[in-house]
Parts: structure tokens; C-alpha cells; sequence
């Protein structure tokens, strides 16, 4: 990420969580009290937001979000709280807004998917990519299915799907686009055929990376800069 943002000049920020509220230093994406607006850990990521908006004059117009299981969770969380800030979201082997509220449902969750289908309480949508493997024995790649099919009812518009496949990096992929009358590319999925639980072509020298297959960092950016929220200008 550091590099594309050398090369394709946008500021990127890494919001951190601490041991002390997390064990593992993950999102608390399954708590209740983490999952809306205005409280919790997505009023301080909409904070550091709003920060770096604010300290480097970036584009409020163009801000996006994205991250890796439960950074990929909290993703769709901010997606959900917050859909006046982002102009677009990407989701790497994540779960859906609401899938758990609370432990023994987010474990069984990650490894079943989750029933619940609850949708965006504001009804808004959000512009989407996910990538997910189809081995992820650590979230289960159901999951990539139900956050596709939440943000598919949020659009409120028929849509023409187009599935293509083929080859990056040794690894075989699926690719569903999502389209609207218009043609606008609204929603982007990705299965990554072998991969595990890791991020799709990511640098190997980082953790929870699969150096193999497409590179999900550059489609991320892609699909974001073909974004805007221009709403959130003014």
C-alpha cells in the first residue's frame, strides 16, 4: 500500500488496535457496542478519518476503507456506520456487519458464515470489492457471499452480473462484477481459487500474505479511484 500511494499519490493510514482492548490486537467487530455510529472503535476510525482529512487537506470526497478479517469486519462496519464518509470499501477475507454480537456467534460465524442478513440499519450503500480464498480455514469464504448479497439489496437497483476467470500469480481466480443500468461498476468479488487466509499477492515479507495470486492491493486502488463521494465535499 505504501508503494501504490507513492505511486498513485493518496495518503494511506494505519489505525492500530492495542493489546489491552484486544488480545490479539484485532477489531472487536463482534461487540455490539463496536458496531455503530458515534461509539466505540468505529467513531475512532472515522476519527483518524476525519484527522488525516483534516491535517494533510485530502480530498473528503475520496476516502476509502479496507482491511483483512477483522480488519475486513470492521471495514464493513464503517461501511455501515459511517456511509457518508467513505466513497468506497474493500473487504479481504471479512464478514458482514453484524454477522456476531458477541464471541460464540463470531467464531461460529467465521467458520460457518453467519444466518443473520442484517443489512446497513441506514439503508445506504457503499460501493464494494472483496477478495476472499476459497481454503480460508479461518474465515470461511460463505462469508464473502453474504456481504456481497447485503450490499447487492443496500444498491436498490437491478443489476447486471458478469462472472470472468482467470490467472495472476500462479493461482486461478473468479471475478463477479456487478453492474448498474448505467454500467457503473458498483459491486466487485473475487475468489481466490487455493488461497488460504492471507492477503492475495501481498508483499511476503508482511504476515497473513499469499505473495501468490492477483494483486489485491492494486485492484483495491483501482476500484476505489473510479469512486467518489461527492456528497461529502460540501
Amino acid at each position: 500500500m505504501n508503494r501504490l500511494a507513492d505511486e498513485l499519490g493518496f495518503i494511506v493510514a494505519y489505525p492500530r488496535q492495542t493489546q489491552a482492548a484486544n488480545q490479539q490486537r484485532c477489531w472487536n467487530w463482534f461487540r455490539p457496542g463496536d458496531q455503530t455510529r458515534g461509539q466505540g472503535e468505529p467513531a475512532l476510525i472515522a476519527g483518524v478519518a476525519h484527522e488525516v482529512i483534516a491535517t494533510e487537506r485530502a480530498d473528503a470526497g475520496r476516502v476509502y476503507v479496507a482491511g483483512l478479517s477483522a480488519g475486513g469486519a470492521a471495514a464493513t462496519i464503517m461501511a455501515s456506520a459511517y456511509p457518508d464518509l467513505f466513497a468506497a470499501i474493500g473487504v479481504h477475507s471479512g464478514l458482514a456487519c453484524g454477522a456476531a454480537r458477541n464471541l460464540p456467534e463470531a467464531l461460529t460465524a467465521m467458520k460457518k458464515g453467519s444466518r443473520r442478513r442484517q443489512g446497513p440499519p441506514s439503508a445506504s450503500f457503499v460501493p464494494l470489492i472483496t477478495f476472499h480464498g476459497d481454503r480460508d480455514g479461518i474465515v470461511n469464504e460463505a462469508n464473502a457471499g453474504e456481504i456481497v448479497e447485503i450490499a447487492t439489496a443496500a444498491t436498490g437497483v437491478p443489476l447486471t452480473v458478469h462472472t470472468e476467470a482467470g490467472t495472476a500469480g500462479g493461482r486461478r481466480y473468479r471475478r463477479t462484477l456487478s453492474r448498474d443500468s448505467a454500467g457503473r461498476l458498483l459491486i466487485e468479488q473475487w475468489t481466490i481459487n487455493g488461497a488460504g487466509h492471507a492477503w492475495s499477492g501481498g508483499d511476503p515479507a508482511g504476515s497473513h500474505v499469499d505473495a501468490r495470486g492477483p494483486d489485491a492491493s492494486r485492484a483495491m486502488l483501482r476500484f476505489f479511484l473510479a469512486h467518489e463521494n461527492t456528497a461529502a465535499r460540501s
